[in-house]
């Protein structure tokens, strides 16, 4: 099955958004994984509150900050938009989602980030056999 790889420095929130989201909505068509090149002791508070909310999707439950290392070789990278320089990490397809890091602001651009994971995360499901 493709390995979908979801990049951000430090995987703390739209990447394990993004992770969540995958495993929800396309596990049938592609196994997610999130790490970034730092980490953080814990999943952002509110990304975590707002996904239970949201999807009744306990993130502190099914995952943890990652690094790179620590996942396998992925068929497709893609970059939560961080504004940094992402590592390269070998792969057959490469995308970045250029979204904005809701961290520190209120709910309302927390649940716009998910709204927009969760449409590139379906369109994606739809695309992946053509990549």
């Amino acid at each position: 099955m493709t390995k979908v790889a979801f990049i951000c420095v430090h995987n703390s929130c739209r990447s394990q958004i993004a992770e969540a989201l995958g495993k929800h909505l396309a596990a049938d068509e592609f196994e997610s994984y999130s790490a970034g090149t730092e980490t953080k002791p814990q999943i952002n508070r509110d990304a975590v509150r707002l996904m239970k909310q949201l999807y009744g999707i306990d993130m502190e439950k099914t995952q943890h900050s990652k690094l790179l290392s620590e996942i396998p070789p992925a068929d497709i990278v893609i970059t939560m938009g961080c504004n940094v320089q992402c590592p390269f990490l070998p792969c057959k397809h490469r995308e970045d989602w250029g979204l904005d890091d809701p961290t520190g602001k209120g709910d309302d651009t927390f649940i716009e980030i998910i709204n927009q994971v969760r449409d590139n995360i379906l369109s994606l499901k739809k695309r992946i056999h053509d990549l």
